[in-house]
């Protein structure tokens, strides 16, 4: 049974292709939209067509940007010869809301998942390979702990270190805040490994 009209349907359709957005999501969204003042759907309708039609990537970083070079490459107060290798812009993004780092990134755009058939020729790994004949004096990995992002740090840390260049990762460990008793014991043992001095 239909609940509504083709264009809304059609509206339905593309947003519940988005990821994370579900049909109940796609639809409230749908209603949303569609009840919007004329000039706000014309204004993201035009949002989503300009950034569609001139973003791309960045010649250094490969973070999504709508120049050749992104702000943080550009930057002439970011330390460019460290370079913290992500996955995603989203990696990138928090990252920079932490307000901890002030070198530059290589995002991946994906991870080595050999299950799915994704090997490091469909990521931006020679591209990261390139950039190492500059001037660099330290990689820091900061992939994801899944198995995706322990394979590709594994894998970028092993072209990396004959060059010389210093190899670093991101230490997991308990989050800030948690009980040892909710923590599940992978991540313990992580935490246990990577512990520091105080």
């Amino acid at each position: 049974m239909k609940y509504y009209s083709d264009c809304l349907n059609r509206l339905v359709t593309q947003l519940s292709m988005l990821p994370g957005i579900g049909q109940k999501t796609a639809e409230r969204l749908a209603y949303y939209i569609v009840k919007l003042p004329k000039e706000r759907s014309t204004a993201l309708a035009d949002a989503i067509r300009d950034a569609s039609a001139n973003v791309s990537y960045c010649k250094m970083c490969y973070c999504t940007s709508d120049t050749d070079t992104c702000p943080i490459c550009a930057s002439k107060n970011r330390n460019h010869r460290v370079i913290m290798v992500v996955e995603t812009d989203d990696d990138l993004a928090q990252m920079e809301r932490s307000g901890a780092y002030d070198g530059v990134y290589h995002v991946l755009q994906g991870a080595i998942d050999l299950m799915k058939g994704i090997g490091p020729n469909d990521i931006r790994m020679k591209e990261l390979i390139t950039r190492l004949r500059g001037e660099v004096d330290e990689v820091i990995l900061a992939t994801s702990a899944s198995m995706e992002g322990e394979t590709t740090a594994t894998y970028i840390s092993r072209l990396i270190k004959p060059t010389g260049i210093k190899v670093t990762q991101l230490a997991y460990g308990i989050p800030m805040g948690a009980d040892i008793q909710t923590v599940d014991s992978a991540t313990l043992e992580r935490a246990f490994r990577n512990r520091g001095s105080m």
